[in-house]
């Protein structure tokens, strides 16, 4: 699910050359922007700022609700996309929060408005979120890659999961769990597909995620177990790994163990 600019997949098609000036046009007018020397000058500021550290990413998948957030006390973890619906139930409150798609940023605007948490927003999201020192804008280039350092741009890889371990990496963890990860959803149809969606929503971890006619587009699995093995790949490079301590789901990419065997580990 990508916050890219439409027209540059377009021109793809067409000629090349066109698809290079489009990139250019899109990097230059957030070059030029003065919010993108703030965000960056954030981002670089975090660049291994936990070097060698252990993270959770938490994934939005029903079998989020059975994660023991107890256990996660003193562990840094990254919430996604609307994670707050979440914060009803728990005092638990993770370490920082993504999002890349514009509508999930759009209806969420009032949270990511409010909150103090550290968040990591697409470039997209500053039509609905105002600059402040807890918010760091990254640009999303089309080009495939996984990206160590996001202050200059990252790679959406069709899930905000892929967004957040390259935000993982580039401040020094090589040691990240996801939770949550089902990589399977109620809904189906043609990946990419914008839909509107009913009255309750099966797919994530609360009914309310994507409902009441609100427009959310659809998973593109495929392309995302593509971006999930560059993660993996680069992760183990350097001498990392990415474990899937999801409950269930269908996620096979990432080696599997249980998310309290990871936090045990040393």
């Amino acid at each position: 699910m990508s916050a890219e600019d439409p027209l540059l997949d377009a021109r793809a098609t067409i000629n090349p050359y066109l698809r290079a000036a489009a990139l250019v046009r899109h990097r230059l007018g957030w070059d030029l922007d003065p919010e993108s020397w703030r965000s960056r000058s954030r981002l670089k500021g975090l660049k291994d700022s936990h070097s060698g550290g252990r993270a959770v990413i938490l994934c939005n998948g029903p079998s989020l609700n059975k994660v023991d957030f107890d256990s996660l006390d003193g562990v840094f973890c990254f919430g996604l996309n609307k994670i707050n619906l979440l914060f009803e139930r728990t005092s638990f409150r993770p370490n920082a929060v993504v999002a890349v798609n514009p509508f999930v940023i759009e209806q969420n605007a009032p949270f990511f408005n409010e909150t103090e948490l550290p968040l990591f927003l697409s470039r997209a999201g500053r039509r609905q979120v105002r600059p402040r020192k807890n918010v760091a804008f990254l640009d999303t280039a089309n080009v495939p890659k996984f990206a160590r350092d996001v202050s200059i741009s990252c790679f959406e890889g069709h899930t905000v999961t892929y967004v957040a371990l390259q935000i993982a990496f580039h401040m020094g963890f090589r040691e990240v769990a996801l939770v949550g990860a089902d990589h399977n959803f109620a809904t189906s149809g043609p990946a990419n597909k914008t839909v509107i969606a009913g009255e309750k929503d099966e797919s994530h971890f609360d009914p309310r995620y994507f409902s009441g006619g609100v427009q959310w587009q659809l998973p593109d699995l495929f392309q995302s177990e593509v971006a999930y093995t560059m993660a993996r790949d680069a992760y183990a490079a350097f001498g990392g790994q990415v474990i899937n301590a999801t409950d269930g789901g269908k996620l096979e990419v990432f080696e599997r163990s249980s998310l309290s065997d990871f936090l045990l580990q040393k």
